[in-house]
């Protein structure tokens, strides 16, 4: 089941929050995990078998760290199998199709014969809820936050569904008082839905009317210069727009039963600098992974070289998180590279001024990272390059042309209106608090409720589109 859906809309969601708020407060963990346990069932039934194994296992873990000791050497033994029970389920799923792939390009290639082994399905929000399975464990050896004593919390925070597919990364520590007591207001609820409604938009009507022009850009055997430049900047305002709505409905359905999640994005595309683009984008993992791995690899105490090392390093494992692909393990090199050297030149992650040139050179970076992410192979991504940057055919395609619309690129237009407009906003703390934005206050609500509808006739007539982080 997904957000964008009829079924969730009119069936699941008004059930669900009937039934939460009809129960009283110490029995609504039961009710979210049983309703988030249906929603990811609606997939795949024996894949929650997996998914309760995982909970069990970790939620054992923890009271074994606490039990042992903080900071003690019988502690540090539960945490090691914790995890490695963890990334063995992470690995085994979605790496093992890869690995045996791998060696089989190489055993071909030395004329042996190929392992055979069966396909492997992976179970969708893996990724996701192994991370935030795995900073629980840290964080109760590290003191960060006790273990609970109610399994029904813990089961529920690793399958709270608002989140559960794609994200935002969330910490048991920051969500521990909440579980104990949170507050359910009108003022809340209506926020949660206005946030939801500008995720549906940003989504349905953004990023799936964008798609064609990135799918069919990407799908051409031999693309000119300008189908290239305009299939990456439909893709890079398409992954902006798909991932950071899922976030803003996650955030908004948490807001609406009490919760109140962490931001996961902050215009990123405003960045004048990887640095400060990874302080942007997907915050949640860059925060993870600078928390649970960059600063456990030593982080930048250990010298200059190491430091560029785990920086590599942490960005080859982010980039190997995103999917189990040559091209992803590319894309994670070409961050890990970029930070180091911005390292090396001293560029701040914070800058305080606003420059032109640093902010299109980063935007850049970014879309050349981006090829390799969307495309299949290493091999197809060069040959998008060679596109790009070759200069030549600077009209599109008549291939190019037939399966994109007028429509198509005046929505690429106006989303990237608003991320410059969101993004100058950002910039130059722009306000509404003033009297005049006062009304504005008042009217965007309203305008955003029949768009809202706009966008849910256009999801009913349209095909099921899945967001972009579902596979990963």
């Amino acid at each position: 089941m997904v957000f964008s859906s009829n079924i969730f809309l009119f069936l699941f969601l008004p059930a669900f929050l009937g039934l939460y708020y009809l129960t009283p407060f110490r029995h609504r963990s039961w009710v979210i995990l049983l309703g988030s346990y249906a929603f990811y069932a609606w997939w795949r039934v024996d894949f929650l078998l997996l998914f309760v194994a995982v909970t069990l296992w970790n939620y054992v873990i923890g009271l074994g760290i606490y039990r042992s000791g903080i900071g003690t050497a019988r502690a540090r033994k539960w945490v090691a199998v914790g995890i490695t029970g963890d990334l063995a389920t992470l690995g085994y799923f979605k790496y093992a199709n890869f690995g045996v792939d791998s060696l089989n390009g190489l055993f071909v290639s030395l004329g042996y014969q190929p392992l055979e082994l069966a396909h492997i399905i992976l179970p969708i929000g893996i990724s996701f809820y192994i991370f935030q399975a795995i900073s629980y464990v840290v964080d109760v050896y590290r003191g960060d936050t006790e273990p609970t004593r109610r399994f029904v919390d813990f089961a529920a925070f690793i399958a709270l569904f608002p989140q559960l597919i794609a994200g935002p990364v969330l910490r048991y520590k920051d969500l521990a008082d909440q579980f104990a007591y949170r507050t359910h207001t009108l003022e809340k609820f209506g926020e949660g839905a206005i946030r939801f409604m500008q995720g549906f938009i940003k989504k349905v009507f953004i990023a799936d009317s964008i798609a064609p022009l990135a799918d069919s850009a990407f799908a051409l055997s031999d693309p000119s210069t300008a189908d290239a430049w305009l299939g990456i900047l439909a893709y890079t305002a398409q992954l902006y727009f798909d991932f950071s709505g899922y976030s803003d409905m996650a955030i908004g359905l948490g807001l609406m039963m009490g919760f109140r999640f962490v931001e996961n994005f902050n215009q990123p595309y405003i960045s004048q600098s990887i640095t400060e683009f990874w302080r942007r984008w997907h915050i949640s993992l860059s925060s993870w992974l600078r928390d649970y791995l960059y600063i456990p690899l030593g982080g930048n105490r250990g010298g200059v070289v190491s430091t560029y090392r785990n920086l590599l390093l942490t960005m080859l494992l982010g980039g190997l998180w995103h999917g189990a692909n040559w091209t992803f393990l590319l894309w994670g090199a070409w961050h890990g590279g970029l930070l180091a050297i911005e390292r090396a030149l001293g560029v701040s992650g914070a800058p305080r001024s606003f420059r032109i040139s640093r902010w299109l050179m980063t935007f850049l970076f970014v879309m050349v990272g981006w090829v390799t992410f969307r495309a299949s192979t290493i091999g197809s991504a060069f040959e998008f390059y060679s596109a790009m940057f070759s200069f030549s055919g600077f009209e599109l395609s008549g291939a190019y042309l037939k399966d994109i619309r007028g429509l198509n690129v005046a929505i690429l237009i106006l989303a990237y209106l608003i991320v410059v407009v969101m993004g100058m906003r950002d910039r130059f703390s722009w306000s509404l608090d003033g009297v005049r934005a006062t009304p504005l206050r008042v009217v965007l609500p309203t305008l955003l409720l029949p768009v809202f509808l706009m966008a849910v006739l256009k999801l009913s007539a349209e095909s099921f589109s899945p967001f972009l982080y579902f596979q990963f």
